[in-house]
């Protein structure tokens, strides 16, 4: 397979890039893709919720009423979770969500979206540029150029510079990762990938796991 690399007006350039389809994964992987969406959404949380129980409440812990004589029913102390204020039964308590998975599973996902990425014609390559200043107007002319202007676009760089994330954050449906950052939640929530062509020897190692 066979990608040309543009400029940052979307002409054609005279290089290329070849990717070996060889090495293309012929198998599906939708479970695996699903345990790794899942994997990093819970590792998003935070897991710091926490209600009081009847033992955190604040409160006399003296006995209502008599056991037995009353005509009423047991009521123990003002804390009980019956009560207003009372503590909360079976509350949330801090936990780790996070789910182990396989490294050598992981890589393989990421693979296989790479791939079903390029097969479907959704991965553009750009030559690399450096800015000068924060320029947000420029990054806008390089997704008009490459028709992705109403598209959610993921550029991937080799190493963010500060003036291109500075000029890259405010834009909807666009997102700037390092090669290093890239994941499988973001390669599949993005439509498009818009590679610099340094960032392209990073991409081909991902495809190279087996």
């Amino acid at each position: 397979m066979e990608l040309k690399i543009l400029d940052i007006k979307g002409n054609c350039t005279n290089r290329r890039v070849q990717f070996n389809e060889k090495f293309f994964s012929k198998k599906s992987y939708d479970h695996p893709i699903y345990l790794e969406i899942k994997r990093y959404l819970s590792a998003q949380r935070q897991g710091t919720h926490k209600s009081k129980e009847r033992g955190d409440i604040s409160g006399s812990r003296k006995k209502l009423h008599r056991q037995k004589g009353t005509g009423g029913s047991r009521k123990g102390d003002v804390k009980n979770p019956l009560f207003r204020g009372g503590g909360r039964v079976f509350g949330p308590k801090p936990r780790d969500y996070s789910l182990k998975i396989n490294k050598l599973t992981k890589n393989l996902v990421r693979k296989n979206i790479i791939e079903h990425k390029l097969k479907m014609n959704q991965v553009k390559i750009i030559e690399d540029f450096q800015l000068e200043k924060p320029k947000t107007k420029l990054v806008l002319n390089i997704l008009k150029s490459l028709q992705l202007i109403n598209e959610k676009s993921l550029m991937i760089v080799e190493k963010t510079n500060k003036n291109l994330y500075l000029s890259a954050r405010n834009l909807k449906n666009f997102k700037l990762l390092n090669a290093e950052e890239l994941n499988s939640y973001f390669l599949l929530n993005y439509s498009y990938i818009i590679l610099s062509e340094s960032s392209v020897k990073r991409i081909e190692k991902f495809l190279n796991v087996s």
